[in-house]
Parts: C-alpha cells; sequence; structure tokens
C-alpha cells in the first residue's frame, strides 16, 4: 500500500455569510425592533378595545407591517445590505407605539 493523501479543502478566510460585525448589528437591531414593534401593535390594539379582538386585530396589522417590509427590501425579512435608515425608522415606529400604549394606560 502507498502513501495516503489527504485533499482538505483551502479556507477562504471568511464565512462568506458576513460582510461585518456592523450588518450583523444592523440586523440585530432590526430583529428585535420589529418583534418588539409587533407586540407593542397588539397591545395598542388590545388597550385599545378592551378585549380579545382588538389584540388580534394587532397581530393582524403586525403581520401586514412584516408583508410590507418584506416588500421593500427586496423580498427577504432581513437582508444582508440593510440601511442604517431603515434602523432609525423602525426605532421611531417602535418608540411611537411605546408611547401610545403608555398614554392609553
Amino acid at each position: 500500500m502507498g502513501p495516503v493523501t489527504y485533499n482538505l479543502p483551502q479556507s477562504t478566510g471568511g464565512s462568506g455569510v458576513s460582510k461585518g460585525s456592523g450588518l450583523d448589528i444592523k440586523t440585530f437591531l432590526a430583529a428585535a425592533l420589529m418583534s418588539f414593534s409587533a407586540g407593542m401593535l397588539v397591545l395598542v390594539g388590545y388597550i385599545l378595545l378592551g378585549n380579545f379582538f382588538g389584540g388580534f386585530l394587532g397581530a393582524v396589522g403586525a403581520g401586514f407591517g412584516i408583508v410590507w417590509w418584506r416588500s421593500v427590501h427586496d423580498k427577504t425579512i432581513f437582508p444582508r445590505n440593510l440601511s442604517g435608515k431603515a434602523v432609525a425608522v423602525l426605532a421611531v415606529v417602535s418608540a411611537v407605539l411605546l408611547v401610545l400604549a403608555l398614554l392609553l394606560t
């Protein structure tokens, strides 16, 4: 039997998934703010109507908001090249919903 050789794959240097930690942070913030905004929308709907139906309408509104976000960002919910402006707008919407919920209680 002759010598055994191994064909190991060559490393490309990076994972190829991420283009930088700044974009990863923006994507994480977008996911966190989108989840928070959806929950706040359900809460505001529940507070406004005072029953389960208001919460259901808030959940439907959150679903439509996520579908709209996906249509704006090239058919992906969390695109790789998410702009800082999109994250800032999402933060402002989250803050407005939080203030609205606090004022309604």
